[in-house]
């Protein structure tokens, strides 16, 4: 068992719904869950230390960009040391536009940077999950407790 911390930003909902589909997965897994979005909650980046593992999520904007509840939080990141920290990111984007899911990348390498270990692949969703994308996402929750239980530090 682990204290997750699931943060997200969703703006149509449908990161909002992976992130359902992701939490599931994890108390099934008898992690302890705290779960805040950028819209509703208070979130200061020196917090993701009091946690064994991160999972983010977020949207795409437009060609590529972070969401603008997600811009502050990003460079507040570059002052926590993240040294060996489990995360995993996931999003939803559209693919309309030439950056498709670009976000979950400016993130996983921001987490990267800092000294996180990234676990599992990149889950970047068409718009809505459809049943395969829920199989991805429980996939990558399931990679993500793995690697928190046994404080496994390989990097996919």
């Amino acid at each position: 068992m682990g204290r997750v911390l699931l943060l997200y930003a969703s703006m149509t909902g449908n990161t909002e719904e992976i992130t359902s589909i992701i939490e599931k997965c994890l108390v099934d897994k008898a992690m302890t869950v705290t779960r805040k979005g950028f819209d509703a909650d208070d979130i200061r980046a020196e917090e993701l230390l009091e946690y064994d593992g991160i999972m983010f999520g977020t949207y795409t904007y437009d060609d590529g960009d972070l969401p603008w509840e997600v811009e502050d939080f990003y460079e507040e990141l570059l002052d926590v040391d993240l040294d060996g920290k489990i995360v995993s990111v996931f999003g939803s984007g559209d693919s309309f536009y030439p950056e498709f899911g670009k976000a979950v990348d400016s993130m996983a390498e921001r987490f990267t940077e800092i000294g996180a270990v990234l676990v599992g692949e990149r889950v970047k969703v068409e718009l809505d999950p459809d049943a395969e994308d829920t199989k991805r996402c429980e996939e990558l929750a399931a990679v993500f407790c793995d690697a928190l239980n046994k404080g496994k530090r390989a990097v996919s």
